[in-house]
């Protein structure tokens, strides 16, 4: 099968319910095309800022830093796709007792970032009124900009919630969410993208019966 085309990232989208899932589903798929939407540092920057895990001072700060050391922003980047791909595996693969070797694959991969993480956690207030977690590495600028990510990560499986984290049910789509209702009936990412498109298809076979 060929490569899927790359297009350019379309507006951030955030409906996974827990931060770590809103960072697997950067890299998403629509019709076929692969979107990452953190392709670039920069990019990375601006989702966090998005996430209101960075306030603008600091995205600001981190953007600068990396057009002087371009070399650090590429390793934090590459870090970044580590933990997705680890966190992905771990979402999709990580249930029952065959899924054993990937759950310890997960668990060492969080526990390596973990390990290296040294800086500050911070409560700090949101333009919304709520308050939201920062970590402010020490030193290196871009050192620690994923541990938010893991962190989100640790409090699901310490809440036992992989049971409640579902794909969306477009097997088009490869979005992933916690499904926080009552009912546990929740089967798409979102009812104005993949939910319409399905009730459209619906009515299209009713009007053909």
């Amino acid at each position: 099968m060929a490569p899927a085309r790359r297009a350019s990232p379309p507006d951030l989208v955030f409906i996974g319910g827990r931060l770590w899932l809103d960072f697997i589903n950067t890299d998403d798929a629509r019709l076929g095309v692969r979107v990452d939407t953190i392709g670039a540092f920069d990019q990375f920057v601006h989702w966090l800022a998005a996430a209101q895990v960075l306030d603008a001072e600091r995205a600001a700060a981190l953007l600068r830093r990396a057009a002087e050391q371009p070399s650090g922003a590429a390793a934090a980047l590459v870090e970044t796709r580590r933990v997705r791909a680890a966190l992905r595996a771990l979402v999709e693969r990580g249930r029952g007792e065959a899924a054993e070797r990937v759950r310890d694959a997960a668990l060492a991969e969080l526990n390596r970032v973990l390990g290296r993480s040294v800086g500050t956690r911070r409560v700090e207030p949101r333009a919304d009124g709520g308050y939201t977690r920062s970590f402010v590495p020490v030193g290196d600028l871009f050192g620690g900009l994923v541990i938010p990510v893991v962190e989100s990560a640790v409090d699901s499986l310490v809440n036992d919630e992989l049971a409640r984290i579902h794909r969306c049910a477009d097997r088009r789509c490869p979005r992933h969410f916690i499904d926080l209702t009552r009912s546990h009936t929740r089967r798409w990412c979102d009812m104005r993208t993949c939910g319409n498109r399905a009730k459209a298809q619906r009515s299209r076979r009713r009007a053909r019966a």
